[in-house]
């Protein structure tokens, strides 16, 4: 009996629902029967993803659109491959570098390592370009770091909980994530409930 297809999406912000929907219909597409999906920074616990890798049993396949969605890193990407190659799950990433990569074939997971690991170089690299040019722009007093959109919403945000709405609907309406809320107002003394 052939294995259950699981997909997994994910993008980093809530400004980012087109990109995860995307990702969900691709990998309805590709035939996944279910479909774990999160808005979490990479660096962040993702909850969906641990699911997702719990959830697989032998015999499944685990699919992904690009690395970058899967992983946060070179090793993090070969760390998630040995778990699942050790439940006996074969993983597929629809686009890496434009090509489809499936951990089933030897050939696959060795272009799945060099490809990853050309992708954590690039990243590095672009990284290092970003600081430098942050640090030229501070020297030449041009740097004033991003402005903090939620705290400058913070009038608005206890205006909206005094007439009676939901940090989540406050979150909703203001486009900001409702841990900024629960931040922002648990920092001016607010403790108003979900």
């Amino acid at each position: 009996m052939p294995g259950m297809t699981v997909g997994y999406a994910r993008t980093s912000t809530a400004e980012q629902h087109a990109g995860l929907e995307a990702q969900v219909r691709d990998l309805t597409a590709n035939g996944c029967e279910r479909v774990f999906s999160e808005q979490v920074s990479s660096v962040a616990r993702r909850e969906q993803l641990e699911a997702a890798l719990d959830f697989v049993r032998e015999g499944d396949t685990l699919i992904a659109t690009k690395p970058d969605r899967l992983a946060r890193s070179t090793a993090d990407l070969l760390a998630i491959v040995n778990r699942l190659e050790a439940k006996k799950v074969r993983l597929i990433i629809l686009s890496m570098g434009g090509d489809r990569v499936d951990t089933a074939s030897p050939t696959a997971r060795l272009m799945l390592t060099l490809l990853a690991a050309v992708a954590q170089f690039e990243r590095e690299l672009m990284l290092e370009r970003q600081r430098e040019g942050i640090a030229a722009a501070k020297a030449a007093g041009k740097f004033k770091g991003r402005a903090p959109t939620a705290r400058r919403q913070a009038p608005e945000m206890r205006r909206m909980l005094a007439e009676g709405m939901s940090k989540s609907e406050v979150a909703r309406r203001l486009g900001i994530n409702r841990k900024s809320v629960q931040r922002i107002m648990g920092a001016a003394g607010t403790q108003e409930t979900v």
